[in-house]
């Protein structure tokens, strides 16, 4: 049985990031992010608010722990 080419174009050549691009979405999501935090240091404290601060605190960390290993 021969091989038979599909008709879809190859999604690896169309998907992937380059190490540039990559960075600089993960600097924007690190920049939003970071507002995000003062956001929430600056509103009235409650559960509900040390909970999210605590959640996009770690996200961030972990978002900078990426970018400086690009």
């Amino acid at each position: 049985m021969a091989d038979k080419d599909i008709d879809a174009p190859d999604w690896i050549d169309q998907d992937l990031l380059t190490r540039d691009e990559a960075g600089e979405r993960l600097d924007e999501e690190i920049e939003s992010a970071r507002r995000r935090v003062a956001e929430l240091e600056s509103s009235v404290p409650d559960q509900r608010t040390a909970d999210s601060l605590e959640m996009v605190r770690r996200r961030l960390a972990a978002m900078e722990n990426v970018r400086a290993s690009l």
